[in-house]
Protein backbone atom coordinates (compact mmCIF):
# COMPACT_ATOMS: atom_id res chain seq x y z
CA UNK A 1 0.00 0.00 0.00
CA UNK A 2 1.59 2.91 -0.89
CA UNK A 3 0.45 6.12 1.74
CA UNK A 4 -0.01 8.74 -1.06
CA UNK A 5 -2.32 6.42 -2.81
CA UNK A 6 -4.67 5.41 -0.26
CA UNK A 7 -5.48 7.96 2.65
CA UNK A 8 -7.66 6.00 4.54
CA UNK A 9 -6.02 3.40 4.83
CA UNK A 10 -2.92 5.56 6.22
CA UNK A 11 -4.94 6.96 8.68
CA UNK A 12 -6.03 3.37 10.15
CA UNK A 13 -2.42 2.41 10.37
CA UNK A 14 -1.22 5.73 11.97
CA UNK A 15 -4.32 5.66 14.65
CA UNK A 16 -2.87 1.77 15.29
CA UNK A 17 0.19 2.83 15.95
CA UNK A 18 -0.91 5.90 17.74
CA UNK A 19 -2.70 2.86 20.09
CA UNK A 20 0.68 1.08 20.37
CA UNK A 21 0.49 -1.46 17.67
CA UNK A 22 3.81 -2.54 16.75
CA UNK A 23 2.57 -4.24 13.25
CA UNK A 24 1.55 -1.03 12.40
CA UNK A 25 4.53 0.93 13.47
CA UNK A 26 6.57 -1.59 11.77
CA UNK A 27 4.55 -1.24 8.42
CA UNK A 28 5.10 2.48 8.73
CA UNK A 29 8.43 2.41 9.36
CA UNK A 30 8.38 0.01 5.97
CA UNK A 31 6.79 2.11 4.00
CA UNK A 32 8.14 5.56 4.84
CA UNK A 33 11.65 4.58 5.61
CA UNK A 34 12.91 4.60 2.25
CA UNK A 35 11.40 8.06 1.27
CA UNK A 36 12.83 9.70 4.45
CA UNK A 37 16.04 8.09 3.61
CA UNK A 38 16.23 9.52 0.11
CA UNK A 39 15.07 13.20 1.27
CA UNK A 40 17.78 13.37 3.67
CA UNK A 41 20.55 11.80 1.29
CA UNK A 42 19.38 14.73 -0.97
CA UNK A 43 20.10 17.45 1.64
CA UNK A 44 23.49 15.39 3.15
CA UNK A 45 25.00 14.09 0.47
CA UNK A 46 26.11 11.28 2.55
CA UNK A 47 25.05 7.95 3.06
CA UNK A 48 25.91 7.29 6.39
CA UNK A 49 24.70 10.66 7.38
CA UNK A 50 21.59 9.83 6.17
CA UNK A 51 21.18 6.53 7.18
CA UNK A 52 22.13 7.58 10.90
CA UNK A 53 19.55 10.81 10.69
CA UNK A 54 16.73 8.59 9.16
CA UNK A 55 16.71 6.00 11.88
CA UNK A 56 16.79 8.73 14.38
CA UNK A 57 13.87 10.69 12.54
CA UNK A 58 11.58 7.22 13.48
CA UNK A 59 13.19 6.89 16.69
CA UNK A 60 11.86 10.79 17.10
CA UNK A 61 8.29 9.38 15.50
CA UNK A 62 8.56 6.72 17.67
CA UNK A 63 9.03 8.93 20.79
CA UNK A 64 5.97 11.38 19.80
CA UNK A 65 3.52 9.32 17.83
CA UNK A 66 1.42 9.15 20.58
CA UNK A 67 0.95 13.00 20.50
CA UNK A 68 0.40 12.98 16.69
CA UNK A 69 -3.03 14.57 15.88
CA UNK A 70 -4.28 14.61 12.94
CA UNK A 71 -5.13 18.02 10.84
CA UNK A 72 -5.41 19.04 7.50
CA UNK A 73 -2.16 17.70 7.05
CA UNK A 74 -1.12 13.96 6.37
CA UNK A 75 0.48 12.13 8.74
CA UNK A 76 3.64 12.10 6.11
CA UNK A 77 3.81 15.83 6.34
CA UNK A 78 4.22 15.57 10.26
CA UNK A 79 7.22 13.22 9.26
CA UNK A 80 8.62 15.42 6.99
CA UNK A 81 9.28 18.26 8.99
CA UNK A 82 10.69 15.74 11.64
CA UNK A 83 12.95 14.53 8.79
CA UNK A 84 13.46 18.57 7.67
CA UNK A 85 14.40 19.45 11.96
CA UNK A 86 16.95 16.35 11.90
CA UNK A 87 19.09 17.64 9.14
CA UNK A 88 19.13 21.39 10.07
CA UNK A 89 20.18 20.41 13.41
CA UNK A 90 22.55 17.90 12.02
CA UNK A 91 24.07 20.83 9.89
CA UNK A 92 24.25 23.48 12.90
CA UNK A 93 26.05 20.09 15.02
CA UNK A 94 28.53 19.86 11.95
CA UNK A 95 28.89 23.72 11.24
CA UNK A 96 29.70 23.90 15.06
CA UNK A 97 32.31 21.01 14.67
CA UNK A 98 33.72 22.41 11.16
CA UNK A 99 32.85 19.29 9.83
CA UNK A 100 32.38 18.72 6.06
CA UNK A 101 29.99 16.19 4.22
CA UNK A 102 32.11 13.93 1.43
CA UNK A 103 30.36 12.32 -1.56
CA UNK A 104 28.46 9.11 -0.33
CA UNK A 105 30.40 6.04 -1.43
CA UNK A 106 27.21 3.99 -1.22
CA UNK A 107 26.23 4.41 -4.74
CA UNK A 108 24.55 1.16 -6.32
CA UNK A 109 26.32 0.08 -9.12
CA UNK A 110 23.73 -2.13 -11.07
CA UNK A 111 26.19 -3.78 -13.69
CA UNK A 112 28.31 -0.62 -14.24
CA UNK A 113 31.80 -0.56 -15.01
CA UNK A 114 34.11 2.27 -13.13
CA UNK A 115 33.74 5.22 -15.80
CA UNK A 116 30.51 4.83 -16.12
CA UNK A 117 30.28 5.03 -11.90
CA UNK A 118 32.95 7.38 -11.90
CA UNK A 119 30.61 9.98 -14.25
CA UNK A 120 27.79 9.11 -12.21
CA UNK A 121 29.62 10.33 -8.76
CA UNK A 122 30.63 12.98 -10.64
CA UNK A 123 27.20 14.49 -11.70
CA UNK A 124 25.75 13.66 -8.09
CA UNK A 125 28.43 15.65 -6.76
CA UNK A 126 28.07 18.55 -9.28
CA UNK A 127 24.16 17.94 -8.42
CA UNK A 128 24.73 18.75 -5.18
CA UNK A 129 26.99 21.71 -5.32
CA UNK A 130 24.82 23.20 -7.68
CA UNK A 131 21.72 22.18 -5.31
CA UNK A 132 23.54 23.89 -2.35
CA UNK A 133 23.56 27.64 -4.61
CA UNK A 134 19.53 27.29 -4.64
CA UNK A 135 17.78 29.16 -1.62
CA UNK A 136 16.36 27.31 1.26
CA UNK A 137 12.85 27.01 -0.09
CA UNK A 138 14.41 25.52 -3.29
CA UNK A 139 16.70 23.49 -1.92
CA UNK A 140 13.83 22.02 0.15
CA UNK A 141 11.30 21.66 -2.67
CA UNK A 142 14.30 19.88 -4.81
CA UNK A 143 14.91 17.23 -1.59
CA UNK A 144 11.36 16.45 -0.93
CA UNK A 145 9.81 16.03 -4.34
CA UNK A 146 13.38 14.20 -6.30
CA UNK A 147 14.91 13.23 -3.45
CA UNK A 148 12.65 11.97 -1.53
CA UNK A 149 9.82 11.39 -4.44
CA UNK A 150 7.19 12.99 -3.20
CA UNK A 151 3.99 14.32 -5.06
CA UNK A 152 3.51 18.39 -5.05
CA UNK A 153 0.83 18.08 -2.91
CA UNK A 154 2.58 16.32 -0.35
CA UNK A 155 5.62 18.35 -0.36
CA UNK A 156 3.18 21.28 -0.19
CA UNK A 157 1.87 19.52 2.99
CA UNK A 158 5.27 19.08 4.42
CA UNK A 159 6.17 22.65 3.55
CA UNK A 160 2.87 24.01 4.94
CA UNK A 161 2.78 25.92 1.58
CA UNK A 162 0.03 25.79 -1.60
CA UNK A 163 0.61 23.74 -4.21
CA UNK A 164 0.84 26.27 -7.03
CA UNK A 165 3.66 27.85 -4.49
CA UNK A 166 5.43 24.37 -4.52
CA UNK A 167 5.03 24.34 -8.31
CA UNK A 168 6.73 27.85 -8.64
CA UNK A 169 9.49 27.07 -6.26
CA UNK A 170 9.99 23.91 -8.05
CA UNK A 171 10.23 26.10 -11.32
CA UNK A 172 12.23 28.66 -10.46
CA UNK A 173 14.91 25.98 -8.68
CA UNK A 174 15.21 23.65 -11.97
CA UNK A 175 15.77 27.29 -14.02
CA UNK A 176 18.22 28.28 -11.51
CA UNK A 177 19.87 24.64 -11.52
CA UNK A 178 20.05 24.92 -15.12
CA UNK A 179 21.88 27.92 -14.87
CA UNK A 180 24.21 26.85 -12.33
CA UNK A 181 25.06 23.82 -14.84
CA UNK A 182 25.47 25.87 -17.97
CA UNK A 183 27.94 28.17 -16.17
CA UNK A 184 30.16 25.48 -15.41
CA UNK A 185 33.04 24.57 -17.33
CA UNK A 186 33.01 20.94 -19.09
CA UNK A 187 35.45 18.13 -17.85
CA UNK A 188 36.71 17.72 -21.03
CA UNK A 189 37.49 21.47 -21.46
CA UNK A 190 39.93 21.70 -18.78
CA UNK A 191 41.85 18.59 -19.91
CA UNK A 192 42.57 20.30 -23.21
CA UNK A 193 44.17 23.24 -21.36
Amino acid sequence: MSPSNNAHGERLMVDAARAGDQGALSELYTLYFPRVYRYILARTGNSYDAEDLAEEVFMRVLEAIERFQWREAPFSAWLFRIAHNAVISQRRKDGARGRSSPLSEGLPLDGQGPEELVEMRLALLQGREAAEKLPEAQRRVIALRFGAGLSVAETARAMNKGEGNVKVIQHKAIAKLREIVRQRPVAHEEEKV
